[in-house]
């Protein structure tokens, strides 16, 4: 009778502790293919916590098998795909020092820079800091991997990036332009032009430079960009604004 209430209390036992109930004796975790192929089975079943502890075990307990980088990229891997960005991108940058001849190095470059471009916030009211690291990334897959598969979409990337940058500087620039710090929004302006151009905001860089100039009695230069915008976006509504305001007086 005793020992069939043990039996009964061992399995009861096994069920509430299933995950370590239900080890794979199949499985020789003492070799690293046998460490590997665990490990991808939690991260397959989604337990990604006890993926990473057996990628991590795998590389500090074998750092010379193939599989110990392997093991690190999938960490990386795991974090991103839980959007875990800040920790995959601290992976991937590990990953790119260490094996900066690995066959995947494209992949794990365009990765990183979609770990900083996913910690972007929503709104350009924020911090956007990480934008340039992103782009820093999204070029080095372009110009050090041209026939990369994924060049087109760090392209993308970088583009959407840039917009967020150019966005936020118009929007200082702005700022500044209605409330009459003509000088500060020229810089502005200027900037805009000269890091951000042909991603939409050049008739309003142009329509705001010029007046900024004007107000501030520079009229050489105010001349300078009323014409461009004149002759580059002649049916805008900034061209025709401009033409209204100091079109005649310069």
């Amino acid at each position: 009778m005793m020992s069939c209430k043990r039996l009964l209390l061992a399995g009861l036992l096994c069920l509430h502790f299933l995950p370590g109930c239900s080890s794979t004796p199949d499985i020789d975790t003492s070799t690293p293919e046998g460490a590997y192929k665990l490990a991808e089975k939690y991260e397959k079943d989604e337990r990604f916590e006890e993926a990473i502890t057996q990628y991590t075990q795998l590389k500090n307990k074998h750092p010379y098998s193939k599989l110990a980088a392997e093991a690190e990229l999938r960490i990386a891997e795991i974090h991103f795909k839980r959007e875990e960005f800040v920790e995959s991108q601290s992976s991937y940058q590990v990953f790119k020092e260490l094996h900066p001849t690995h066959a995947q190095i494209d992949y794990v470059t365009f990765r990183l820079g979609l770990s900083f471009f996913n910690q972007l916030p929503s709104t350009i009211d924020r911090d956007l800091s990480v934008a340039d690291r992103a782009i820093l990334y999204f070029d080095e897959v372009v110009q050090s991997f041209p026939k990369s598969q994924y060049v087109g979409e760090a392209k993308e990337n970088k583009t959407k990036a840039l917009k967020m940058l150019a966005e936020k500087e118009w929007y200082v620039a702005h700022f500044y332009f209605i409330r009459d710090h003509y000088e500060s929004a020229l810089s502005r302006f200027e900037g805009l032009l000269d890091k951000y151009p042909n991603l939409g905001f050049d008739a309003k860089a142009l329509y705001g430079a010029s007046v900024s100039a004007y107000k501030l009695k520079e009229l050489a230069k105010a001349k300078t960009y009323f014409h461009k915008l004149d002759s580059e976006f002649k049916d805008s509504s900034e061209a025709e604004k401009a033409r209204r305001e100091i079109g005649s007086n310069i």
